[in-house]
């Protein structure tokens, strides 16, 4: 059996179905599913049982025999929350739990981290071990997952294989119930097809120009498949970088976005929200070669062909993936 949590959530639903499409239907989904506009996504994915989050553990303790991997996606996300402690909590404690179950019982982990962890990008965006206790997060959500990838590299025992993937900024389907925290290019095409427009934030750097802020924007379709290869080829075990390698432009992300739609583009300029113009990154780019050098190959969606593919597939009817 296959475990995936934060199975009914963006990336973990998309997991499920990346699963599927190899041909496993052995999946076990753990989530909170007390969100109907999250259970949405689970409507296509094909699964043997559904596991409540905070049974899981137990659960993982009683089925270990029987479990291949854990790709632990589920995490409290919310960059704008403050309460260190919801995080400690969820993101924390919570992937101690599972990283303990999965050594203990030789299980392969698969967990999501965060570009979040790299901060203003003072120490760049290299995924070397050395440098994660140097990392200054600038919210709790990036301490935590930072927190935890540090807790993992200090640890003597650990599972048999494992791999923390630090993502960046992931876009795609299946991220409908996200609100806020749903990327650029949902937020973009929402707003065209309300208000024919689109409203990217100032920016409020003399050394970046409005809609130049600069970002790894990573197809979540790309995400998903990377997981998936390092438990079938199951490479050095550590931190990853997942992002494309490439930084773009905001202003890039919504020309396309109106292109995708067959419009032409009509951008205007806000300031950015006083709650996260202080923590706000201009600028972030994975170092992609730790990935690369462990024998993935595969061709990244551009940012192109990401934005036409879940624009013109999913965005314009509302479909999952």
């Amino acid at each position: 059996m296959i475990v995936v949590t934060g199975a009914a959530g963006f990336i973990g639903s998309c997991m499920v179905r990346q699963l599927n499409d190899a041909g496993h239907l052995n999946v076990i989904i753990a989530d909170d599913f007390s969100r109907d506009d999250k259970n949405r996504n689970l409507l296509h994915q094909r699964y043997l049982a559904k596991v409540w989050r905070h049974e899981l553990p137990d659960w993982l303790e009683r089925m270990h025999a029987s479990v291949e991997v854990v790709f632990h996606l589920g995490a409290r996300t919310d960059t704008t929350e403050k309460d260190l402690a919801i995080f400690d909590e969820l993101n924390l404690n919570y992937s101690k739990k599972i990283w303990d179950i999965c050594t203990r019982h030789g299980i392969p982990l698969v967990y999501a981290s965060s570009a979040a962890t790299y901060g203003l990008g003072e120490h760049g965006y290299d995924d070397a071990h050395a440098i994660v206790s140097k990392l200054k997060p600038l919210n709790p959500y990036g301490q935590s997952k930072n927190d935890f990838d540090a807790w993992a590299l200090q640890q003597a025992q650990t599972p048999p294989h494992w791999y923390g993937l630090k993502f960046f900024n992931v876009y795609g389907p299946n991220e409908y119930h996200k609100g806020r925290m749903a990327s650029v290019i949902f937020h973009t095409a929402r707003q065209i097809k309300a208000k024919g427009r689109m409203q990217l934030f100032k920016s409020h750097r003399p050394d970046y120009k409005d809609g130049e802020q600069r970002r790894d924007f990573v197809y979540v379709k790309d995400v998903v498949q990377v997981c998936y290869w390092l438990w079938q080829h199951r490479p050095a075990s550590g931190l990853y970088n997942l992002g494309t390698g490439q930084a773009r432009t905001f202003l890039d992300l919504a020309t396309h976005t109106f292109r995708a739609m067959g419009l032409a583009p009509n951008i205007q300029f806000v300031d950015t929200p006083a709650d996260i113009r202080d923590t706000y990154q201009y600028f972030t780019e994975a170092n992609m070669s730790k990935l690369r050098a462990a024998g993935y190959a595969v061709a990244f969606y551009t940012l192109e062909e990401g934005i036409q593919d879940y624009v013109q597939q999913y965005l314009q009817t509302e479909s999952i993936w």
